[in-house]
């Protein structure tokens, strides 16, 4: 039984296509992991990531493909990997394989198509979406665009990710658009939206149906991980995987 919670995603998927995102609650761990900390990477203690990857696998049909993330722009085939491979994203079309990203802020991108051929997941935090992380998946989905629904979960909100003129830049030199997604700060900072910048990719490749992205990691502190807020803190997991 899942911890209630999860969220499980409200986007209109076929029936076929599941999706899962942990919160912090439910889990074993204590402190600033406290308490359904899924790294294994963060110095929680090894025996609380395993009880609470175990709490995790109760709801999957499988172990999940997790991925060493590394705020790139890397896809995996999800269907094929062995061990945990450098990457952002992956794409599976295999049912009962479950694609995975860890969040603390950054946005997960849940894929799948209106007939359930594909599922995908990315984790798009500014590094990643400004490198091109959603436009590598969406083409690794082997898709029509418009044929793709989008789901942006819990990352941080637009009014709590203050960031320099360099991650400002790194958006508006590609396109001049992105400007409507950072609001001017004293100090010469912005506030980046990243629901939006994620929406705006999304619009370009031609994705029209995109749910979610309501949410904050940092302003929502007793439902979720967040490394801007916390520093020393757990992550959680989004998932996105097809029934057989």
């Amino acid at each position: 039984m899942c911890h209630a919670d999860w969220i499980v995603p409200d986007w209109p998927a076929p029936t076929a296509v599941k999706a899962l995102i942990t919160t912090r609650n439910g889990g074993a761990s204590r402190g600033p992991f406290a308490s359904c900390n899924l790294s294994e990477r963060v110095g929680d203690d090894p025996q609380a990531v395993a009880a609470n990857r175990r709490l995790l696998l109760r709801c999957l049909p499988q172990e999940p493909k997790w991925l060493a993330q590394v705020h790139g722009a890397d896809v995996a085939d999800a269907d094929a990997l062995q061990g945990v491979p450098r990457a952002d994203a992956s794409v599976a079309r295999r049912p009962g394989t479950v694609c995975a990203a860890m969040i603390a802020d950054c946005v997960p991108v849940l894929l799948c198509d209106r007939d359930a051929t594909v599922v995908a997941i990315a984790h798009a935090g500014w590094r990643g979406l400004s490198s091109g992380v959603i436009e590598n998946t969406v083409r690794r989905t082997a898709v029509a665009p418009e044929r793709l629904i989008a789901y942006l979960g819990p990352g941080i909100g637009p009014l709590a990710f203050e960031v320099g003129d360099d991650v400002r830049d790194a958006f508006i030199t590609r396109d001049a658009q992105a400007a409507h997604a950072f609001a001017a700060q004293p100090g010469g900072k912005w506030l980046a939206d990243l629901y939006s910048l994620a929406r705006q990719r999304l619009a370009r490749l031609g994705v029209e149906e995109v749910h979610g992205g309501n949410f904050c990691t940092f302003g929502e502190r007793e439902r979720f991980f967040s490394y801007r807020r916390d520093r020393t803190t757990g992550r959680m997991a989004a998932l996105v995987w097809m029934h057989g």
